[in-house]
């Protein structure tokens, strides 16, 4: 068995284990930087542990725009030293860190005003290669280049001409996010790292009594069973984004150090048919950035798919299930639309998420203001508190957070993640056009075969080999012919879901990528869960009940009109894992 699969058997040891030992670095959350931090530490040589109180991913990680990008309105901001390290970060993830999981991807930026615009947004583009070269030696994407008004309705035959004057086409990178993170917390395994989800935090271990006594560990509760215990450590390291000031919290009298504000970005999907995104002279089908009253609208090809986001409003209610409002989803339709000429509908929609933005606190009044650099501070002796910044950087996070974690501790090595492989991406170069060959092996679909790999990269080995133990597992799961039924059984037995949801969710999109948001998958896939989980017919039925009930709470929310009531409406549904 892998080093790297997070199987039952490998959470029950790493449970076991980390309530035993004493770890050099204890990291709470398990995002993507939480992960990345645990990665870091364990790849430097220190012992280490990861917990996290739902999911892998389940927070904001999963519910991004899927961009791995430099952030090409932070120009505006003269944020240039933001947007160079995270071009920097983007090269990486494309060329080493996950190549399998991170491809360039071309977007247009449409031109509607006379030429000063073309001049101005030029100069931007034009500052954002250059920003982005010095490390592109072999430059992993293309540079930007001008297109004429005929050549960008060619380029987008779903633009109204009336109004398009032209447009500028620039790179940036695509990711899946939830299944990048979960790479980055099986690398971290890999390196020996104890990781365990549906782990809470409730408190904070001390040495003391006084507001700078040092945290020295916490206390854990398990939600597979409701039982609790300690972890210590001889530094902890709290990634956990919105749920920052709860930690902080957690200190009483001492202060936090930093303060976070929450800011919520909703997407929609479409169907491809919904917009006619035409392709590029390359074959490329390119995505759009478009400029709006607060911020910028991205339309992202996904699949058989577009993602159409994203909204950047102020969010102070529940932070685990952030609601999607009928307001947020008519900002998005018409903003999109103001550049249609065939409109996108409300019924065409098959998926909504909502995800919360971790903001380090300013003066700004509006959250699409805020800075997305990021800080790691000690608030106390044992405790690193990191948050802020976004996805793309979030290696030059962990290792920052990682650094300040281990001032006390002699002789650590500096960080090596920025060459480091993850799980899948090794040997990417000679497994990613294997397609035809693993094909005519495994009896799949090529193009199966060709979606496993930009999922799996060089581990898709563990995938067929299931199928060829049992050809029943190479069928498309109902209502969902995008994903095999051995996926369900390899997120079980290599990538740590422990619910319904987690698979439905995060291991596959199928929540968001199918007109039923998965209902109509999940009798199945719980059926697959169920023999290898060994549940009973209660618990299979429950696990569907309960995804159901998501569901149709996250519609409920959908249709109410503000913030509020749409909180209310997707509280309606609890949270699967156990009430601690």
């Amino acid at each position: 068995m892998s080093r790297t699969h997070l199987s039952p058997a490998r959470r029950q040891a790493d449970r076991a284990g980390l309530a035993d030992e004493v770890v050099d670095v204890l990291v709470i959350g398990g995002g993507v930087t939480g992960a990345g931090a645990a990665l870091d530490a364990a790849s430097r040589g220190l012992t280490v542990g990861l917990l996290e109180a739902r999911d892998w991913a389940a927070g904001t990680s999963s519910r991004s725009s899927k961009l791995i990008h430099g952030g090409l309105r932070y120009l505006e901001q003269l944020a240039f030293p933001l947007v160079r390290e995270a071009l920097h970060e983007r090269t990486r993830l494309v060329q080493t860190i996950a190549p399998h999981l991170v491809r360039p991807l071309p977007f247009l930026l449409p031109l509607t005003a006379p030429a000063w615009q073309r001049a101005y947004y030029g100069a931007g583009a034009a500052l954002y290669d250059a920003l982005g070269a010095a490390l592109e030696a072999d430059r992993v994407v293309p540079l930007h280049r001008h297109l004429s008004r005929r050549a960008t309705v060619e380029a987008f035959p779903a633009l109204r001409p009336d109004i398009v004057r032209g447009a500028i086409r620039y790179w940036d990178a695509q990711v899946d996010d939830a299944r990048h993170t979960l790479a980055v917390v099986r690398t971290a395994a890999g390196y020996g790292a104890r990781v365990l989800s549906s782990a809470r935090v409730t408190g904070l271990l001390r040495d003391g009594t006084g507001s700078q006594a040092p945290v020295v560990g916490v206390q854990v509760a398990d939600l597979t069973d409701g039982s609790s215990f300690t972890v210590r450590a001889r530094s902890v390291v709290a990634a956990t984004g919105v749920w920052s000031d709860d930690v902080g919290a957690m200190l009483g009298d001492a202060a936090p150090g930093l303060r976070v504000r929450a800011s919520k970005g909703v997407h929609l999907v479409v169907p491809r048919s919904a917009i006619d995104g035409g392709s590029l002279p390359d074959g490329e089908r390119p995505g759009l950035i478009l400029r709006t009253p607060t911020s910028v609208l991205f339309v992202i090809p996904w699949g058989e798919a577009w993602i159409i986001g994203t909204t950047d409003t102020p969010w102070q209610l529940d932070r685990d299930h952030p609601a999607a409002s009928s307001a947020d989803i008519g900002y998005l339709l018409d903003q999109v639309n103001r550049v249609l000429s065939r409109p996108v509908t409300a019924d065409q929609i098959i998926g909504v998420y909502a995800g919360l933005r971790p903001l380090l606190h300013g003066e700004a009044d509006q959250t699409s203001r805020l800075s997305r650099e990021h800080a790691a501070v000690t608030p106390v002796p044992g405790l690193v508190l990191v948050a802020g910044g976004k996805y793309t950087t979030y290696r030059v996070m962990a290792a920052d957070a990682v650094d300040a974690a281990t001032v006390g501790l002699p002789g650590v090595p500096p960080s090596a993640t920025a060459h480091l492989p993850l799980v899948g991406a090794r040997r990417w170069d000679a497994v990613r056009d294997t397609a035809p060959q693993l094909a005519a092996t495994s009896g799949l679909p090529e193009d199966a075969v060709a979606r496993l790999l930009h999922r799996h990269g060089d581990r898709i080995g563990e995938v067929l080999d299931l199928v060829r133990a049992d050809p029943a597992l190479g069928r498309p799961l109902p209502g969902a012919a995008a994903h095999l039924a051995a996926e369900v059984v390899h997120a079980v037995t290599a990538e740590g879901a422990l619910h319904l949801d987690d698979v439905l969710t995060r291991r596959t999109r199928v929540s968001i990528t199918t007109p039923h948001r998965g209902t109509g998958s999940a009798p199945a896939v719980a059926a697959l869960m169920a023999e290898t989980l060994g549940w009973g017919r209660e618990r299979t039925e429950r696990e569907v009940a309960h995804y159901r009930a998501r569901v149709e709470a996250e519609r409920e929310s959908q249709r109410m009109p503000d913030d509020r009531t749409a909180d209310a409406a997707r509280l309606g549904a609890p949270d699967v894992r156990a009430a601690v």
